[in-house]
Protein backbone atom coordinates (compact mmCIF):
# COMPACT_ATOMS: atom_id res chain seq x y z
CA UNK A 1 0.00 0.00 0.00
CA UNK A 2 1.07 3.28 -1.03
CA UNK A 3 1.78 5.63 2.03
CA UNK A 4 -0.12 9.04 1.88
CA UNK A 5 1.77 12.13 1.36
CA UNK A 6 1.94 15.51 3.02
CA UNK A 7 2.24 19.04 1.10
CA UNK A 8 2.04 22.41 2.24
CA UNK A 9 1.15 25.25 -0.10
CA UNK A 10 2.73 28.42 0.79
CA UNK A 11 -0.42 30.06 2.55
CA UNK A 12 -0.81 27.22 5.10
CA UNK A 13 -2.63 24.94 3.26
CA UNK A 14 -2.30 21.31 3.97
CA UNK A 15 -2.62 18.39 1.49
CA UNK A 16 -2.70 14.87 2.45
CA UNK A 17 -2.72 12.35 -0.48
CA UNK A 18 -3.69 8.98 0.17
CA UNK A 19 -3.74 6.65 -3.13
CA UNK A 20 -5.65 3.63 -2.30
CA UNK A 21 -4.80 1.00 -4.97
CA UNK A 22 -8.07 -1.31 -6.28
CA UNK A 23 -10.69 1.34 -5.44
CA UNK A 24 -12.79 3.12 -8.28
CA UNK A 25 -13.91 5.63 -6.02
CA UNK A 26 -12.25 8.93 -3.86
CA UNK A 27 -13.11 10.35 -0.36
CA UNK A 28 -12.40 14.30 -0.40
CA UNK A 29 -11.99 16.10 3.17
CA UNK A 30 -11.73 19.59 3.34
CA UNK A 31 -11.64 20.60 6.95
CA UNK A 32 -11.07 23.55 8.48
CA UNK A 33 -9.39 23.27 12.05
CA UNK A 34 -11.45 25.86 13.60
CA UNK A 35 -15.07 25.71 14.81
CA UNK A 36 -17.60 26.45 18.00
CA UNK A 37 -15.07 27.03 20.19
CA UNK A 38 -13.98 30.08 18.38
CA UNK A 39 -17.34 31.79 19.03
CA UNK A 40 -17.69 33.80 22.37
CA UNK A 41 -21.54 34.05 23.60
CA UNK A 42 -22.70 36.47 21.25
CA UNK A 43 -21.72 34.63 18.30
CA UNK A 44 -23.27 30.98 19.67
CA UNK A 45 -23.89 29.23 16.84
CA UNK A 46 -22.36 31.24 14.09
CA UNK A 47 -19.90 28.27 13.08
CA UNK A 48 -22.69 25.74 12.02
CA UNK A 49 -25.17 28.48 10.58
CA UNK A 50 -22.33 29.36 8.20
CA UNK A 51 -21.94 25.95 7.37
CA UNK A 52 -25.71 25.95 6.15
CA UNK A 53 -25.36 29.12 4.45
CA UNK A 54 -22.23 28.58 1.88
CA UNK A 55 -24.45 25.72 0.42
CA UNK A 56 -27.09 28.42 -0.63
CA UNK A 57 -24.86 29.27 -3.38
CA UNK A 58 -21.14 29.15 -4.09
CA UNK A 59 -18.66 30.27 -6.97
CA UNK A 60 -20.91 30.69 -10.18
CA UNK A 61 -23.69 27.67 -8.92
CA UNK A 62 -26.72 28.20 -6.57
CA UNK A 63 -27.75 25.94 -3.71
CA UNK A 64 -29.32 23.54 -7.04
CA UNK A 65 -26.36 23.75 -8.81
CA UNK A 66 -24.15 22.56 -6.45
CA UNK A 67 -25.87 19.60 -5.52
CA UNK A 68 -27.04 18.53 -8.91
CA UNK A 69 -23.19 18.97 -10.32
CA UNK A 70 -21.93 16.84 -7.79
CA UNK A 71 -24.64 13.81 -8.14
CA UNK A 72 -24.58 14.01 -11.57
CA UNK A 73 -21.17 12.75 -11.24
CA UNK A 74 -21.90 10.06 -8.88
CA UNK A 75 -20.90 11.40 -6.01
CA UNK A 76 -22.08 12.65 -2.52
CA UNK A 77 -21.48 15.72 -0.51
CA UNK A 78 -22.25 16.45 3.55
CA UNK A 79 -20.74 19.07 6.10
CA UNK A 80 -20.87 18.62 9.30
CA UNK A 81 -19.09 21.27 12.14
CA UNK A 82 -18.17 20.44 15.64
CA UNK A 83 -16.38 22.26 18.68
CA UNK A 84 -12.68 22.43 17.06
CA UNK A 85 -13.19 21.13 13.23
CA UNK A 86 -15.76 22.14 10.55
CA UNK A 87 -15.84 19.57 7.87
CA UNK A 88 -17.19 19.11 4.10
CA UNK A 89 -17.16 15.97 2.37
CA UNK A 90 -17.41 14.61 -0.94
CA UNK A 91 -17.26 10.91 -2.09
CA UNK A 92 -17.14 10.87 -6.18
CA UNK A 93 -15.99 8.43 -8.35
CA UNK A 94 -12.40 8.37 -9.66
CA UNK A 95 -11.99 10.94 -11.94
CA UNK A 96 -14.19 12.84 -9.89
CA UNK A 97 -11.56 14.98 -7.81
CA UNK A 98 -11.24 18.29 -9.86
CA UNK A 99 -14.86 18.70 -9.70
CA UNK A 100 -14.76 17.90 -5.84
CA UNK A 101 -12.15 20.32 -5.16
CA UNK A 102 -13.82 23.07 -7.19
CA UNK A 103 -16.90 23.06 -5.29
CA UNK A 104 -15.74 22.60 -1.99
CA UNK A 105 -13.11 25.79 -2.58
CA UNK A 106 -16.25 27.40 -3.45
CA UNK A 107 -17.93 26.20 -0.48
CA UNK A 108 -15.51 27.81 2.20
CA UNK A 109 -13.60 30.58 -0.01
CA UNK A 110 -16.05 31.54 -2.18
CA UNK A 111 -20.06 31.68 -0.90
CA UNK A 112 -22.83 33.98 -1.89
CA UNK A 113 -24.09 34.49 1.22
CA UNK A 114 -27.34 36.11 0.38
CA UNK A 115 -29.54 38.48 2.34
CA UNK A 116 -32.74 35.89 1.71
CA UNK A 117 -31.56 33.05 2.32
CA UNK A 118 -29.87 33.95 4.96
CA UNK A 119 -32.98 34.93 6.81
CA UNK A 120 -34.59 31.34 5.49
CA UNK A 121 -32.36 29.56 7.01
CA UNK A 122 -32.16 31.15 10.49
CA UNK A 123 -36.00 29.84 10.21
CA UNK A 124 -34.14 26.54 9.29
CA UNK A 125 -31.67 26.28 11.91
CA UNK A 126 -34.21 27.08 14.35
CA UNK A 127 -36.73 24.23 13.66
CA UNK A 128 -33.67 22.01 13.60
CA UNK A 129 -32.76 23.71 17.45
CA UNK A 130 -36.45 22.71 17.87
CA UNK A 131 -36.27 19.40 16.84
CA UNK A 132 -33.44 18.37 18.97
CA UNK A 133 -34.96 20.43 22.08
CA UNK A 134 -37.97 18.01 21.84
CA UNK A 135 -35.35 14.75 21.38
CA UNK A 136 -34.96 13.46 24.91
CA UNK A 137 -31.57 11.86 24.22
CA UNK A 138 -30.12 14.43 22.67
CA UNK A 139 -30.83 17.18 24.98
CA UNK A 140 -30.18 15.71 27.59
CA UNK A 141 -26.25 15.55 26.24
CA UNK A 142 -26.69 19.61 25.97
CA UNK A 143 -27.63 19.85 29.56
CA UNK A 144 -24.58 17.05 30.53
CA UNK A 145 -22.08 19.19 28.33
CA UNK A 146 -23.48 22.62 29.84
CA UNK A 147 -22.95 21.66 33.16
CA UNK A 148 -19.83 20.44 33.14
CA UNK A 149 -18.05 23.58 30.79
CA UNK A 150 -20.16 26.37 32.54
CA UNK A 151 -20.12 29.46 30.46
CA UNK A 152 -17.68 28.19 28.17
CA UNK A 153 -17.62 27.52 24.65
CA UNK A 154 -17.36 23.67 25.35
CA UNK A 155 -20.72 24.19 27.21
CA UNK A 156 -22.85 26.16 24.80
CA UNK A 157 -24.68 23.95 21.83
CA UNK A 158 -22.84 23.85 18.60
CA UNK A 159 -26.47 24.87 17.17
CA UNK A 160 -26.92 27.88 18.96
CA UNK A 161 -30.42 29.87 20.00
CA UNK A 162 -32.39 31.91 17.75
CA UNK A 163 -31.48 35.14 19.63
CA UNK A 164 -27.75 34.65 19.26
CA UNK A 165 -27.98 33.83 15.41
CA UNK A 166 -30.73 36.80 14.72
CA UNK A 167 -27.81 39.44 14.82
CA UNK A 168 -25.72 37.60 11.89
CA UNK A 169 -25.97 39.62 8.82
CA UNK A 170 -23.81 38.95 5.63
CA UNK A 171 -20.94 41.17 6.47
CA UNK A 172 -20.49 39.98 9.77
CA UNK A 173 -20.84 35.88 8.71
CA UNK A 174 -18.55 36.54 5.51
CA UNK A 175 -16.40 38.10 8.16
CA UNK A 176 -16.38 34.55 10.24
CA UNK A 177 -15.86 32.48 7.26
CA UNK A 178 -12.60 34.56 7.08
CA UNK A 179 -11.60 33.46 10.41
CA UNK A 180 -13.07 30.19 10.37
CA UNK A 181 -11.97 28.70 7.09
CA UNK A 182 -8.69 30.62 6.99
CA UNK A 183 -5.94 28.83 5.10
CA UNK A 184 -3.45 28.34 8.09
CA UNK A 185 -5.59 25.82 9.69
CA UNK A 186 -7.50 24.41 5.85
CA UNK A 187 -6.04 20.68 5.46
CA UNK A 188 -7.14 19.60 1.84
CA UNK A 189 -7.42 15.54 2.38
CA UNK A 190 -7.54 12.80 -0.23
CA UNK A 191 -7.95 8.84 0.30
CA UNK A 192 -8.74 6.40 -2.96
CA UNK A 193 -8.43 6.53 -6.41
CA UNK A 194 -6.10 10.12 -6.50
CA UNK A 195 -3.55 11.17 -8.93
CA UNK A 196 -0.82 13.23 -6.70
CA UNK A 197 -0.13 15.72 -9.44
CA UNK A 198 -3.60 16.32 -10.43
CA UNK A 199 -4.34 17.28 -6.55
CA UNK A 200 -1.51 19.13 -6.30
CA UNK A 201 -2.24 21.31 -9.13
CA UNK A 202 -6.01 21.55 -8.72
CA UNK A 203 -5.47 22.61 -4.96
CA UNK A 204 -2.77 25.26 -5.96
CA UNK A 205 -5.39 26.95 -8.57
CA UNK A 206 -7.99 26.33 -6.56
CA UNK A 207 -6.71 27.40 -2.62
CA UNK A 208 -3.58 28.49 -3.02
CA UNK A 209 -4.41 32.52 -2.93
CA UNK A 210 -6.38 32.41 0.27
CA UNK A 211 -5.13 34.87 2.97
CA UNK A 212 -5.46 33.70 6.96
CA UNK A 213 -6.36 36.71 9.16
CA UNK A 214 -4.48 36.79 12.44
CA UNK A 215 -6.82 34.33 14.98
CA UNK A 216 -6.74 34.16 18.47
CA UNK A 217 -7.16 30.95 20.15
CA UNK A 218 -9.92 29.92 22.69
CA UNK A 219 -8.87 29.78 26.36
CA UNK A 220 -8.89 26.38 27.58
CA UNK A 221 -11.09 24.91 28.94
CA UNK A 222 -11.94 24.31 32.37
CA UNK A 223 -14.49 21.24 33.85
CA UNK A 224 -16.63 23.03 36.15
CA UNK A 225 -18.69 20.26 36.66
CA UNK A 226 -22.51 20.69 38.22
CA UNK A 227 -25.94 19.42 38.15
CA UNK A 228 -28.74 19.76 35.78
CA UNK A 229 -32.25 18.17 36.39
CA UNK A 230 -35.09 18.83 33.47
CA UNK A 231 -38.75 17.78 34.48
CA UNK A 232 -40.23 16.27 31.27
CA UNK A 233 -43.20 13.96 30.96
CA UNK A 234 -41.87 11.01 29.67
CA UNK A 235 -42.24 7.44 29.76
CA UNK A 236 -38.35 7.04 30.44
CA UNK A 237 -35.60 9.23 32.42
CA UNK A 238 -32.43 10.04 30.42
CA UNK A 239 -29.15 10.41 32.27
CA UNK A 240 -25.48 11.05 31.35
CA UNK A 241 -22.48 11.64 33.49
CA UNK A 242 -19.27 12.82 33.12
CA UNK A 243 -16.21 12.75 34.79
CA UNK A 244 -13.37 15.01 33.66
CA UNK A 245 -10.13 13.62 31.31
CA UNK A 246 -7.36 13.41 29.06
CA UNK A 247 -6.83 15.83 26.05
CA UNK A 248 -6.15 14.42 22.69
CA UNK A 249 -2.56 14.49 23.43
CA UNK A 250 -1.88 13.29 26.78
CA UNK A 251 0.49 10.62 27.78
CA UNK A 252 -2.77 9.17 29.36
CA UNK A 253 -5.09 9.08 26.57
CA UNK A 254 -4.82 5.46 25.89
CA UNK A 255 -5.70 4.68 28.80
CA UNK A 256 -8.94 6.88 28.86
CA UNK A 257 -10.06 5.08 26.26
CA UNK A 258 -9.79 1.95 27.22
CA UNK A 259 -10.87 2.82 30.04
CA UNK A 260 -14.36 4.09 28.46
CA UNK A 261 -14.38 0.51 26.72
CA UNK A 262 -14.11 -1.83 29.24
CA UNK A 263 -16.60 0.15 31.23
CA UNK A 264 -19.14 0.56 28.88
CA UNK A 265 -18.11 0.21 25.48
CA UNK A 266 -20.23 -2.85 24.60
CA UNK A 267 -21.83 -6.06 25.52
CA UNK A 268 -19.07 -7.43 27.94
CA UNK A 269 -18.09 -4.59 29.24
CA UNK A 270 -18.84 -3.98 33.21
CA UNK A 271 -22.09 -1.45 32.97
CA UNK A 272 -23.78 -3.89 30.29
CA UNK A 273 -23.11 -6.23 32.37
CA UNK A 274 -23.86 -5.34 35.45
CA UNK A 275 -26.63 -3.10 34.99
CA UNK A 276 -28.39 -4.24 32.26
CA UNK A 277 -27.49 -7.99 32.41
CA UNK A 278 -27.65 -8.22 35.90
CA UNK A 279 -29.56 -5.61 37.84
CA UNK A 280 -32.37 -5.36 34.70
CA UNK A 281 -32.46 -1.49 35.19
CA UNK A 282 -31.73 -0.14 31.65
CA UNK A 283 -32.15 -1.17 28.22
CA UNK A 284 -29.51 1.22 26.66
CA UNK A 285 -26.10 1.82 28.65
CA UNK A 286 -22.89 2.89 27.45
CA UNK A 287 -19.94 4.78 27.99
CA UNK A 288 -17.57 7.19 25.62
CA UNK A 289 -14.52 8.90 25.60
CA UNK A 290 -14.04 12.49 24.08
CA UNK A 291 -11.18 14.41 24.02
CA UNK A 292 -10.41 17.83 22.43
CA UNK A 293 -6.75 19.61 22.20
CA UNK A 294 -6.87 20.60 26.01
CA UNK A 295 -9.48 18.53 28.00
CA UNK A 296 -11.60 15.39 27.85
CA UNK A 297 -14.67 13.94 29.59
CA UNK A 298 -15.51 10.62 30.53
CA UNK A 299 -19.02 10.03 30.10
CA UNK A 300 -22.29 7.41 30.76
CA UNK A 301 -25.20 7.50 29.17
CA UNK A 302 -28.38 5.38 30.39
CA UNK A 303 -32.00 5.23 29.63
CA UNK A 304 -34.05 4.03 32.51
CA UNK A 305 -37.47 4.06 34.14
CA UNK A 306 -37.58 7.42 36.49
CA UNK A 307 -38.21 5.14 39.84
CA UNK A 308 -34.94 3.29 39.10
CA UNK A 309 -32.42 6.24 38.17
CA UNK A 310 -31.60 6.93 41.56
CA UNK A 311 -30.47 3.17 42.16
CA UNK A 312 -28.72 3.24 37.90
CA UNK A 313 -26.52 6.50 39.56
CA UNK A 314 -25.42 4.47 42.26
CA UNK A 315 -24.60 1.28 40.41
CA UNK A 316 -23.15 3.22 37.64
CA UNK A 317 -20.78 5.51 40.07
CA UNK A 318 -19.57 1.91 41.59
CA UNK A 319 -18.61 0.54 38.34
CA UNK A 320 -16.56 3.80 37.76
CA UNK A 321 -14.60 3.74 41.41
CA UNK A 322 -14.13 -0.31 40.67
CA UNK A 323 -12.31 1.16 37.80
CA UNK A 324 -9.75 2.59 40.21
CA UNK A 325 -8.48 -1.29 40.80
CA UNK A 326 -7.39 -1.60 37.59
CA UNK A 327 -8.67 -4.17 35.32
CA UNK A 328 -8.64 -8.40 34.79
CA UNK A 329 -5.70 -9.04 32.20
CA UNK A 330 -8.70 -10.94 30.46
CA UNK A 331 -10.97 -8.08 30.23
CA UNK A 332 -7.89 -5.46 29.62
CA UNK A 333 -7.09 -7.60 26.76
CA UNK A 334 -11.23 -7.52 25.33
CA UNK A 335 -10.87 -3.72 26.06
CA UNK A 336 -7.75 -3.38 23.32
CA UNK A 337 -8.97 -5.87 20.72
CA UNK A 338 -12.13 -3.93 19.94
CA UNK A 339 -10.26 -0.48 20.27
CA UNK A 340 -7.66 -2.07 17.90
CA UNK A 341 -10.60 -3.27 15.99
CA UNK A 342 -12.58 0.35 15.41
CA UNK A 343 -9.01 1.36 14.48
CA UNK A 344 -7.96 -0.84 11.73
CA UNK A 345 -11.97 -1.29 10.51
CA UNK A 346 -12.21 2.37 9.66
CA UNK A 347 -9.17 2.48 8.01
CA UNK A 348 -10.91 0.29 5.35
CA UNK A 349 -13.21 3.22 4.87
CA UNK A 350 -12.10 5.99 2.36
CA UNK A 351 -14.60 8.77 3.81
CA UNK A 352 -12.74 7.47 7.11
CA UNK A 353 -9.08 7.42 6.52
CA UNK A 354 -9.49 11.14 4.41
CA UNK A 355 -11.13 12.37 7.79
CA UNK A 356 -8.93 10.86 10.14
CA UNK A 357 -5.73 11.95 8.11
CA UNK A 358 -7.13 15.64 7.81
CA UNK A 359 -7.87 15.03 12.25
CA UNK A 360 -4.32 13.52 12.58
CA UNK A 361 -2.68 17.23 10.85
CA UNK A 362 -4.84 19.56 12.91
CA UNK A 363 -3.91 17.43 15.92
CA UNK A 364 -0.18 16.72 15.65
CA UNK A 365 0.63 18.28 12.45
CA UNK A 366 1.50 14.91 11.13
CA UNK A 367 0.46 11.41 10.15
CA UNK A 368 0.52 8.54 12.40
CA UNK A 369 0.18 5.17 11.23
CA UNK A 370 -2.25 3.12 12.52
CA UNK A 371 0.56 0.47 13.87
CA UNK A 372 1.55 3.07 16.12
CA UNK A 373 -1.29 3.66 17.60
CA UNK A 374 -1.95 -0.24 17.86
CA UNK A 375 1.39 -0.28 19.69
CA UNK A 376 0.47 2.12 22.25
CA UNK A 377 -2.76 0.54 22.84
CA UNK A 378 -1.01 -2.51 23.57
CA UNK A 379 1.46 -1.08 26.04
CA UNK A 380 -1.10 0.64 28.24
CA UNK A 381 -1.05 -1.79 31.95
CA UNK A 382 -4.12 -2.18 34.72
CA UNK A 383 -2.19 -0.21 37.05
CA UNK A 384 -2.13 2.68 34.12
CA UNK A 385 -5.89 2.49 34.18
CA UNK A 386 -6.54 2.40 37.84
CA UNK A 387 -3.97 5.28 38.05
CA UNK A 388 -6.04 7.45 35.68
CA UNK A 389 -9.62 5.82 37.17
CA UNK A 390 -7.89 7.53 40.66
CA UNK A 391 -7.19 10.62 39.44
CA UNK A 392 -10.35 10.99 37.86
CA UNK A 393 -12.42 10.70 40.69
CA UNK A 394 -9.65 11.91 43.17
CA UNK A 395 -10.36 15.62 41.28
CA UNK A 396 -14.00 15.70 43.07
CA UNK A 397 -15.63 17.03 40.12
CA UNK A 398 -18.73 15.86 38.40
CA UNK A 399 -20.79 16.99 35.76
CA UNK A 400 -24.61 15.65 35.76
CA UNK A 401 -27.68 15.99 34.01
CA UNK A 402 -31.12 13.99 34.36
CA UNK A 403 -34.07 14.99 32.13
CA UNK A 404 -37.46 13.05 32.55
CA UNK A 405 -40.13 12.84 35.55
CA UNK A 406 -39.40 14.11 39.15
CA UNK A 407 -38.29 10.82 40.87
CA UNK A 408 -35.46 10.75 38.85
CA UNK A 409 -33.95 14.12 39.59
CA UNK A 410 -32.20 12.19 43.16
CA UNK A 411 -30.38 10.54 40.36
CA UNK A 412 -27.15 13.11 40.49
CA UNK A 413 -27.30 13.29 44.13
CA UNK A 414 -26.82 9.54 44.80
CA UNK A 415 -24.23 9.41 42.12
CA UNK A 416 -22.21 11.43 43.28
CA UNK A 417 -22.27 10.14 46.91
CA UNK A 418 -21.85 6.77 45.75
CA UNK A 419 -19.11 7.95 43.68
CA UNK A 420 -16.85 10.02 46.22
CA UNK A 421 -18.13 8.15 49.76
Amino acid sequence: MTAPKIHRLANGVTLVCDPAPGYHTLALSVVAGRGARWEDEARCGWSHLLEHMVFKGAGGRSARDIVEAVEADGGQINAATGHERTSFQVRALAGGLPLALEITADLVLRPILNDEDLAREKNVVAQEIAEAADTPDDQVFELAQAAAFTGQPLGRPILGAPHTLAPADRPALDAWREILYAPDRLVVSVAGDVDEDLLLRDAEALFGAARAPEVFAPEPAVFTGGAAFERRRLEQAHLVFLLPGPALTDPDYWPFRLLAEALGGGMSSRLFQEVRERMGLAYAIDAYAEAWWDTGVLGVYAGCAPGDAARLAEAVAGEVKAMTQGLPEAALARAKAQLKASLFMSGESLSARAEQAAAQILVFGNLVPPSAFAEAIDAVTPEAIAELATRMIGARRFAAAVLGPRPAADAAPRFEHRLHS
